[in-house]
């Protein structure tokens, strides 16, 4: 045992959780995962599909995106009418594609379809059906009936016992002290049902935990956990080997933890695939350094493969970019080499096309990039052509970064309300706050 100080005042006693209740949490899970990961092999899928059809935020149906890819929309409209007709609501939906994107490209008659049966089979209620699957989707994926059957047993419980706080808090259980930390249960329960997971341990458990508060992640975020599984699961002997790689490949040992608190998957990674991402970087172009630092700024491209980082330098150079311009982009705003073909054609094709700023002006500033086309890009836009058509922003477009980088607040402070004729602000305020979908994209 040992005493860990919670927020500077808890100090909760660890211990093992009883076998009778997690220590059966099962081996099956790992073929599962293995199943779901064939079934989406080589497939492609439309952001926009997913922030229309779910109503998710652009950022998370680009991170949707590059994780999984799909083919079409047929088989993912079939599993949204799938969960639709079983009562599951749009936000529901949208946390368990948000968790689970895999799920999408299931077969809905096939796979998801008997699951839903089967848990019906067991005795959940139309509330249980919708709600245990909406706080751990994996059960959807898993393959086996015993391992949902068991599965469903567990989450059902601590769900029933949370909700008649009959779920103690027991301060000599892992359980108990991530929820002391703040862990919420969206995050804990798969925890719970995942494979040699931190909760079944306890020593390793305990220095795991400790590295990760002291460290200064947030508890209420996945980041957390995620930090916590993969110090668990990773020996010291292999997490100092993956140190020493970076060492060799010219990080200092601070970098390298500070590359672990922006993406704590990093360490799953092999030394040969670390490699492969820095030499892919340095064929596209840029200089070792700059991959170096591409890598403390946007850990996630390490998991990218060979060819989409190509794929990607391929389609800013299609669009016109010189290779020197692709270069200096990826260095400023390294997440671009991470966004779909579709996202960078659609935004720079609209900002060089219809707003007439150079392509130029992109490479300099491909921030504009990041931003979402609805929220940001369209409505601002409409307004500044609006003024110029008006002669009331002179021959030039204002930079891209003063129209792009302020808050709406302050854009229509500064283009907008400060204008003296009423008329034209109110007309301007109508442009600006129209259906935010009604640009011309091509």
């Amino acid at each position: 045992m040992f005493s860990l100080i919670l927020h500077g005042r808890r100090s909760i006693a660890l211990q093992k959780l009883s076998r009778n209740t997690l220590g059966m949490l099962l081996v099956q899970n790992a073929s599962t995962c293995s199943t779901v990961a064939d079934s989406v092999k080589g497939q492609i899928f439309s952001v926009s599909y997913l922030v229309d059809s779910l109503g998710l935020a652009t950022k998370i149906a680009e991170s949707i995106s590059r994780n999984v890819s799909f083919e079409g929309k047929g088989s993912s409209d079939s599993v949204l009418n799938l969960l639709r007709s079983h009562g599951f609501t749009d936000s529901q939906i949208s946390s368990i594609v948000t968790d689970y994107p895999r799920l999408l490209v299931l077969d809905a008659e096939k796979s998801i379809g008997p699951k839903l049966k089967f848990l019906q089979s067991r005795g959940a209620s139309t509330s249980e059906l919708t709600e245990i699957p909406t706080k751990v989707p994996e059960i959807l994926g898993m393959r086996w009936e015993k391992a949902i059957s068991r599965h469903y047993d567990l989450v059902k419980e601590i769900i029933e016992a949370d909700k008649s706080f009959k779920f103690e808090k027991q301060s000599q259980s892992n359980v108990s002290v991530l929820e002391e930390l703040g862990v919420p249960q969206r995050l804990l329960l798969p925890l719970l049902i995942s494979y040699n997971g931190p909760v079944h341990g306890k020593e390793r458990f305990e220095e795991s935990l400790k590295k990760v508060v002291d460290m200064g992640f947030d508890p209420t975020t996945p980041k957390f956990v995620l930090a916590l599984r993969m110090l668990y699961e990773t020996s010291d002997k292999t997490i100092e080997e993956k140190v020493q790689v970076y060492r060799r490949l010219g990080f200092a040992v601070g970098e390298i933890w500070e590359i672990f608190k922006k993406w704590p998957w990093y360490l799953h990674y092999s030394e040969r695939k670390i490699t492969q991402t820095l030499e892919t970087l340095k064929k596209c172009g840029v200089l070792e350094d700059g991959a170096r630092s591409m890598l403390k700024k946007f850990p996630q491209c390490i998991g990218y493969s060979e060819q989409k980082i190509v794929n990607s330098i391929d389609t800013f150079l299609g669009l016109g970019f010189t290779r020197n311009e692709v270069t200096m982009m990826v260095k400023c705003l390294p997440p671009c080499i991470g966004l779909t073909a579709e996202t960078v054609k659609k935004k720079t094709e609209f900002v060089v096309k219809q707003m007439n700023w150079p392509l130029k002006t992109v490479a300099l500033f491909p921030q504009v990039l990041g931003y979402c086309m609805k929220k940001r890009i369209v409505p601002r836009c409409n307004v500044i052509k609006a003024l110029m058509s008006k002669g009331l922003l002179g021959s030039e477009l204002p930079s891209m970064a003063s129209v792009f980088t302020i808050t709406d607040q302050a854009f229509l402070k500064k283009y907008v309300k400060e204008l003296d004729d009423k008329e034209l602000v109110a007309e301007l305020m109508a442009i600006f706050t129209r259906e935010r979908d009604s640009y011309i994209s091509n």
